[in-house]
């Protein structure tokens, strides 16, 4: 049995083609169905969904064989025992640093003074403004991030980007673009020896579907 792990959302609708690519159905519509295991018309081959942040621990720890995640939660998650073949071009948008309006970022940035920033994305975050040699303080949030500038909790956000419609909505500005991101193949390696054959057609077929064969 070959186990892939997918997180609902646009992840999830974006991979579907290229399931299809691969000859794999998935039978159930994980919006209309209560089960976390979704059968597909390969009797080998199903599909498991968990939290976007989680397909790297079920792929890692063997709880999956194949997972699709954001280059975002994989870097914030560590590449440990991860293998990544393929980068699928699908669910993208970037990291970036959003203020409100009106605050001076470049000159906040400039003065040395400390910036304190919420965001989910800590790692990304830190190694960002430490290659900028800015000071900051990290406030780790896992919802509602706009409204930090908004409380006078932090002075900036580091939060996916993707439209930027959000932003405007709040009274928010995208001063500075941190990385492009879009979702990954990760694989155990452990799985891709003991289940070679069926992993391979596998990764092989998202691969032509990419015309990266």
């Amino acid at each position: 049995m070959i186990t892939l792990a997918l997180s609902k959302g646009r992840i999830f609708d974006e991979t579907l083609p290229l399931l299809k690519a691969a000859g794999i159905e998935v039978l159930d519509d994980p919006e209309k169905t209560r089960k976390l295991i979704l059968a597909t018309n390969q009797p080998d081959v199903r599909v498991v969904l968990v939290r976007a942040t989680d397909v790297p621990t079920y792929v890692q720890y063997g709880g999956a064989d194949l997972g699709i995640t954001g280059l975002d939660t994989l870097i914030e998650h560590g590449n440990d025992g991860l293998y990544q073949p393929l980068d699928l071009q699908i669910a993208k948008c970037r990291v970036s640093v959003a203020v409100r309006e009106g605050f001076d970022y470049a000159a906040a940035v400039r003065q040395g003074a400390r910036l304190r920033v919420a965001t989910k994305y800590v790692a990304i975050a830190r190694d960002f403004f430490a290659a900028k040699g800015v000071h900051v303080d990290l406030i780790k949030l896992y919802g509602s991030m706009e409204l930090a500038p908004l409380t006078g909790l932090a002075d900036a956000i580091v939060d996916l980007v993707s439209t930027g419609n959000t932003l405007k909505a709040n009274n928010l500005v995208e001063v500075e673009r941190i990385m492009d991101i879009s979702s990954r193949l990760v694989v155990n390696q452990a799985a891709l020896k003991l289940k070679r054959e069926p992993m391979r057609r596998i990764i092989d077929a998202f691969s032509r579907a990419l015309g990266q064969s």
